[in-house]
């Protein structure tokens, strides 16, 4: 069932443990997360990135929906830039949106993520904002610090918009890291002490099983995954393509004319479908959503 997101991060916030936010652009990778949630039982939350398309991947969600309905999933629009973007989405039934104005002013910041706030809200979809800006990994070594989230801005921002839920910068960072990850963990305490709202942590990936872990005892209730998820596919895709040209069909099964013979792009996205379901797995047991439905 496609619920708001700020019911699943509130179920998360009082059961101490975290949400899965994988990256999601194809039929493939949605599937792969609804069977992920429905084989762990645990609740995810798609993000969905504006150039993957929007109304594709809400339709994609829906028809999974509908085949699991078991499932509690959210579908958020991540990093919502262009208010056509966020509005889009709310017409295409995403449960939540985030909008992004981290590298803005704080005053612009406040302003335009209030107004998406109202907008959202009448329509019974949850919000999420930055606060602080979490940067790229390539250039970690120059913007880990720059983009810290700050407390003393914290609770204004929160009490001026009204969002469902915050991503705080506290030592991620997106891509793949230059160097080590380092998470301010003093910084995260302050913050999950100071903010009644759950918290979500950008730039899961690469930053390390005991990071994560810790994260989520320190106060992150959310965690957005891409880079992991879609390495492990695609380093699947590539093994499987070099090593298994020629398809093997197991003994005492029956062939004819349509079976295929060598390795073909439908069997090769079906693996890495596999392996990003596998990796997705491996998170949500770390976050401790395993068996939360």
């Amino acid at each position: 069932m496609i619920i708001p997101m700020h019911q699943l991060l509130k179920e998360a916030k009082k059961g101490g443990y975290g949400v899965a936010a994988p990256n999601v652009f194809n039929r493939e990778t949605i599937e792969a997360c609804f069977l992920a949630a429905k084989e762990l039982r645990a609740p995810i939350i798609l993000d969905v990135a504006g150039v993957h398309g929007i109304y594709e991947c809400a339709e994609i969600a829906r028809f999974y929906e509908r085949r699991y309905p078991e499932v509690p999933v959210a579908v958020n629009l991540d990093h919502g830039g262009p208010f056509e973007d966020i509005a889009n989405a709310i017409r295409a039934g995403f449960s939540s949106v985030m909008i992004d104005r981290s590298q803005s002013s704080f005053e612009d910041n406040v302003k335009e993520t209030a107004e998406i706030v109202k907008f959202a809200h009448a329509c019974g979809i949850s919000v999420e904002a930055e606060l602080g800006h979490v940067g790229q990994a390539f250039e970690y070594d120059k913007t880990r610090d720059s983009g810290l989230t700050r407390p003393e801005e914290a609770a204004d921002f929160l009490a001026q918009t009204n969002v469902d839920c915050l991503a705080v910068a506290v030592g991620t960072s997106h891509g793949v890291y230059q160097g080590e990850c380092k998470i301010d963990f003093p910084l995260l305490d302050t913050l999950a002490a100071q903010i009644e709202q759950p918290l979500v942590l950008h730039g899961g990936s690469g930053s390390g099983d005991d990071n994560l872990r810790k994260t989520i005892e320190h106060g992150i209730q959310k965690v957005n995954l891409n880079t992991d998820l879609v390495m492990a596919g695609l380093d699947a895709m590539e093994a499987s393509y070099a090593n298994n040209l020629e398809i093997k069909v197991p003994k005492g099964v029956d062939t004819d004319e349509f079976t295929t013979k060598r390795m073909n792009m439908q069997q090769l996205f079906a693996v890495g479908a596999d392996a990003y379901k596998a990796k997705l797995m491996h998170y949500m047991k770390l976050f401790k959503s395993e068996g939360r439905w």
